[in-house]
């Protein structure tokens, strides 16, 4: 998500609507005789988003009521939205004008007449983030964005700049907008451009957000634009164009039968929903046969599609939705799918397939979109590293690494966990309706960074930024988001071994056989994690930490002067939890210090006496990049892996666990272990066998939706009561 993924899932944006009029409703008031009362979580909605009903009796008892979506001024073939038995409110995927009304009613059970309504206010949402998502742009140029909203036949966005992403910042030195427009169709999404300039001078902090407003709403979508004065200038547009022949990797794909078709009740078929993702790189078996590397969910659509389907470029989620059949298709043939690694199958631990390639149709020297020099402000195609790519050990896993793909473009990040064991929920259609299998695999690869990737990324090759060997094949991705995310990494060395096992010959990657740098594009620099506000009861916590026999004992063992204090922090091992700082002179920053003291977290930060002093003493350890740990670290946490992973993974709450840096004392391993965002494993402890326990509150990884969407992204094709939307 893209979300990740992944393929991207991208609703129809040329499919036919059969629209009816929008006249209005006389809605009638609300019966002020039930014996009961109605009320909402929220009385508006975009249409990514939902609401929870609740009826309660004057006591405050709940009362039993059967929900019905009464009436609407939304197009009638649009539909009012749906409302299941536990009153949550799900709003229709499209809409017909800038606010549609809906009115929900209430009966109570075995007694019909007792019953009352509630009105809602329905506004467009965002059927997917503004393109370009993320850009780099040179001082004094331009480029132009998109943004397209759930509204047919009307509708507007209003765009600004901003210093923040939620567009409350200063817009002032970001750049000039200009060229607004908007393009409107009953048949279709409406979509809004403009084009952006950057300023002569570079802002504070080299950071532009582009920010859209949905009809002038609070419903707003963003893009992150890094400005630069080297002159480059780097967006995701060509990753998502039409390419010709010899045409280079790291380019929007996917199979031509990749969407998903709904039958309305008089028989009439519509495609709804198209999915696609990132033609990854070039490899070739031991006779010189070349093949196109990518996801099996990108190109055999989860282990629904056949070898011999065609595989087509851009993917269907650039080409309208329209597959080579449709006669107004934009999309045209670049191969056919040869083999994949069957993503049900338990002896597998890949996401991965390949495409035989048509003449003429790829770069036969396997180049990728700008991995190559920076020429006349823009970077050139080149190609990795021929052979079996990188393997990951303790002496490189500080490495910075790049990839190239379809919605997010070149960017760079850094290893967040290695040795992973992640569940991942795979499905047979682009809307995540049909669940397929929930997959987990083995010792994957976490790159750390809200912007490394999204939904549409999927297949493209991660590379070690230093050498542009590769160490791994994107498949999925999640996000709290509250700025923290994971991309997962199929190690390439498990790619090209499952692959060529699957095909009956050894694959290698088709590159160059001299190393060459690439340049990154970090738009998640370390040390995001915030200091937190510190409770007063954290306070008192940590007083009492101080005063215990534990940290007296410390004290006494710890060179003269090693320990300048302690203070109250913020555990970033466990968010939301308190921790005990201790201030250690520079020269004993490796001092030992328990993981906890008093059962509470310990965090070790080096400063001096001075700083402490005047108040300006560190308020969370320094962020590295990368993993900076011995070898001898990484095995012990690795042995602590191998024998708690099976049990923790038994939680339904726990989606993975890794090994990974401790946030709290990064010179020290952590055994990262992932929890579902809002659910809470049964036990949360702070070490496991002498090892630090790092916590991280993530979605469920997709391989389809952005990574950002709480709920599948609305359909322009989805009839009333035709679509059955999963919340996940």
């Amino acid at each position: 998500m893209n979300f990740c993924p992944f393929r991207r899932l991208l609703p129809l944006t040329a499919c036919l609507l059969a629209l009816a009029g929008c006249g209005g409703f006389n809605y009638t008031a609300h019966n002020q005789t039930a014996s009961f009362v109605v009320s909402a979580s929220a009385s508006d909605v975009n249409t990514n988003g939902q609401v929870s009903l609740f009826s309660l009796f004057p006591n405050g008892e709940a009362a039993p009521v059967q929900w019905s979506v009464e009436d609407g001024n939304n197009a009638v073939s649009l539909g009012q939205g749906r409302i299941d038995a536990t009153g949550v409110y799900t709003p229709p995927n499209a809409l017909s004008k800038d606010v549609v009304t809906v009115r929900i009613g209430a009966e109570l059970v075995n007694h019909p007449a007792d019953h009352t309504t509630l009105t809602l206010q329905v506004h467009p949402g965002f059927v997917q983030p503004l393109l370009p998502e993320v850009a780099t742009l040179a001082l004094g140029k331009s480029l132009n964005a998109r943004a397209q909203i759930s509204e047919v036949g009307d509708g507007s966005v209003t765009w600004s700049l901003s210093s923040n992403a939620t567009g409350t910042g200063s817009s002032n030195g970001l750049g000039s907008l200009y060229d607004e427009s908007c393009q409107h169709f009953d048949q279709q999404y409406t979509t809004c451009s403009v084009t952006y300039t950057a300023p002569q001078a570079l802002p504070p902090g080299n950071v532009v957000y582009l920010v859209a407003a949905a009809n002038g709403t609070q419903t707003i979508a963003s893009s992150e634009i890094l400005l630069n004065d080297y002159g480059l200038t780097s967006t995701p547009t060509p990753n998502q164009a039409i390419q010709n022949e010899n045409a280079p990797l790291g380019i929007s794909g996917g199979n031509n039968n990749d969407y998903d078709t709904y039958t309305t009740p008089t028989g009439q078929s519509y495609i709804a929903d198209c999915c696609g993702g990132t033609l990854g790189a070039l490899v070739q078996d031991a006779a010189g046969n070349r093949y196109i590397l990518s996801n099996n969910h990108v190109l055999a659509e989860s282990d629904q599609a056949k070898p011999g389907d065609t595989i087509i470029q851009p993917g269907l989620m650039d080409g309208a939705c329209r597959p080579l059949s449709d006669p107004a298709s934009t999309v045209h043939p670049i191969g056919s799918l040869k083999t994949y690694v069957p993503i049900a199958s338990l002896h597998t631990n890949v996401d991965a397939a390949l495409a035989s390639v048509n003449p003429g149709a790829v770069n036969p020297n396997g180049a990728i979109l700008e991995l190559g020099k920076l020429e006349r402000g823009t970077l050139s195609v080149a190609p990795p590293v021929a052979g079996t790519g990188e393997k990951l050990k303790p002496g490189n896993l500080n490495m910075p690494v790049v990839k190239s793909g379809r919605t997010t473009g070149l960017t760079c990040s850094h290893i967040g966990a290695i040795d992973l064991t992640v569940k991942v929920n795979y499905y047979k259609d682009c809307a995540e309706t049909q669940p397929y299998a929930t997959k987990i695999f083995h010792h994957q690869i976490a790159i750390e960074g809200t912007h490394f990737t999204d939904s549409g990324d999927s297949g493209a090759l991660v590379l070690d930024a230093r050498n542009a060997k590769a160490i791994g094949l994107y498949f999925a991705g999640g996000t709290n988001g509250n700025g923290e995310a994971l991309s997962l990494v199929n190690p390439i060395g498990d790619v090209l071994n499952e692959l060529g096992t699957a095909l009956g010959s050894p694959l290698k990657l088709v590159g160059t056989k001299t190393p060459h740098p690439v340049t990154c594009i970090d738009y998640d620099l370390p040390g995001s994690h915030a200091a937190r506000t510190i409770p007063e009861m954290w306070r008192q916590r940590v007083a009492a930490a101080e005063a215990s026999a534990e940290y007296r004992r410390l004290l006494d063992s710890a060179p003269p002067r090693a320990i300048l204090g302690v203070a109250a922090g913020a555990s970033l091992d466990n968010p939301g939890h308190a921790a005990l700082i201790l201030y250690v002179e520079p020269d004993h920053v490796d001092l030992p210090v328990p993981a906890t003291i008093d059962g509470l977290r310990t965090q070790v930060i080096p400063t001096t006496a001075a700083a402490i002093s005047a108040g300006a003493a560190p308020l969370r350890p320094a962020a590295s990049s990368g993993i900076n740990l011995p070898a001898a670290a990484i095995q012990r946490a690795e042995q602590v892996a191998e024998r708690h992973t099976s049990e923790l993974m038994h939680d339904p709450a726990i989606l993975g666990v890794g090994v990974a840096e401790s946030l709290d004392r990064p010179t020290e391993p952590a055994l990262l272990v992932l929890v579902e965002l809002g659910q809470v494993p049964g036990q949360m402890p702070a070490t496991i066998d002498g090892l630090r326990v790092r916590y991280m509150n993530l979605q469920r990884f997709h391989v389809t939706r952005t990574r950002n969407a709480l709920r599948p992204p609305p359909s322009s094709c989805a009839l009333r009561k035709e679509m059955s939307w999963k919340a996940w």
